[in-house]
């Protein structure tokens, strides 16, 4: 930091929690700078101001963006109890910043993924209200209707929950073998969403992998690379937030 910030951005940019939940833990007293409780949102800290929540020290690390093609059968987690491959076990031992997933991909979903230590970003790309646009491509079991999948826009109920895409289309059926290639555009993460809606319909999702995120595309990635996002991409995606929400 070059000059001084908001407390709760500050926090944020750490990685250690969004700003709305970091403005919380400032209300409840639950954060110190330079050893003094601070309760007051407008508090602005320094580079060299001394930062805890809950008596931990926050690190005002570098902010660091990792665009990760994410194979199947990886948990989008930076830890798993069940010893499974996470995310983290893709990533180079030279990178030593703990970074944590933007929103999530399921274990057998493949696709573009973003990691960060960028609590604030990670907030402004995953809430719905910001509508960046996220683009899956299924291959489904069965071949639906282009009403079907018009219905999808419109949204439908799944399980007491309502789900919807802001796009669909069919892009290649097979009526021989009974298979569809299905591209769908979300702007909200619900869990299971892509495949609650086919099932929704009574279609099987065979496969999903995530192809967009908002302007970011996987490029020349194969399953398993990642790079970092250049600074032109970080302010692209924060800049395409704050316009959606105007």
């Amino acid at each position: 930091m070059s000059s001084k910030e908001r407390l709760q951005k500050v926090i944020a940019k750490s990685g250690y929690t969004s700003r709305r939940k970091a403005e919380n833990l400032i209300t409840e007293g639950r954060v110190k700078v330079n050893n003094k409780k601070v309760t007051e949102l407008g508090t602005k800290v320094g580079p060299n101001d001394d930062i805890e929540v809950d008596g931990i020290p926050i690190e005002k690390e570098e902010p660091l963006y990792i665009m990760l093609y994410k194979p199947r059968g990886v948990i989008s987690s930076v830890s798993d109890d069940k010893g499974r491959k996470v995310l983290g076990d893709l990533l180079s031992e030279e990178i030593e910043t703990r970074l944590y997933p933007v929103g999530r991909l399921d274990y057998d979903t493949s696709g573009l993924i973003l990691l960060t230590n960028d609590g604030e970003f990670t907030q402004k790309l995953i809430h719905p209200k910001y509508k960046i646009n996220k683009v899956y491509v299924a291959k489904v079991k069965g071949v639906p209707t282009k009403p079907e999948i018009s219905s999808f826009k419109k949204g439908i109920e799944h399980n007491g929950e309502y789900l919807k895409c802001v796009h669909s289309r069919i892009l290649k059926v097979d009526k021989k073998k009974g298979k569809s290639i299905i591209e769908l555009t979300l702007q909200e993460g619900k869990n299971r969403q892509v495949k609650r809606m086919f099932e929704s319909l009574g279609y099987e999702v065979e496969k999903l992998k995530r192809e967009n995120f908002g302007p970011l595309t996987l490029g020349n990635l194969n399953p398993g690379d990642y790079r970092e996002l250049t600074p032109k991409e970080v302010k692209q995606l924060l800049n395409l937030a704050e316009k959606n929400v105007k």
